[in-house]
């Protein structure tokens, strides 16, 4: 799979964890770059409900 490193990696300021993790291969052919999978993320882990500066909320960077 060219263009990506095939890691995602989760840092948690709140507990000061960073932890790698694999990137799926077929979530990332399906949500192409950077925009369409940290959209899929973000939908994934968060909802309408979510306070957008609050700690349960996601920052997340993609290239």
């Amino acid at each position: 799979m060219k263009g990506y490193m095939g890691k995602i990696l989760r840092i948690d300021l709140t507990k000061g964890r960073v932890e790698p993790e694999k990137l799926d291969e077929n979530l990332a052919r399906k949500f192409i770059g950077g925009s369409g999978l940290g959209t899929k993320i973000l939908s994934d882990e968060t909802g309408a409900e979510t306070d957008p500066m609050g700690p349960e909320n996601r920052l997340i960077f993609m290239t």
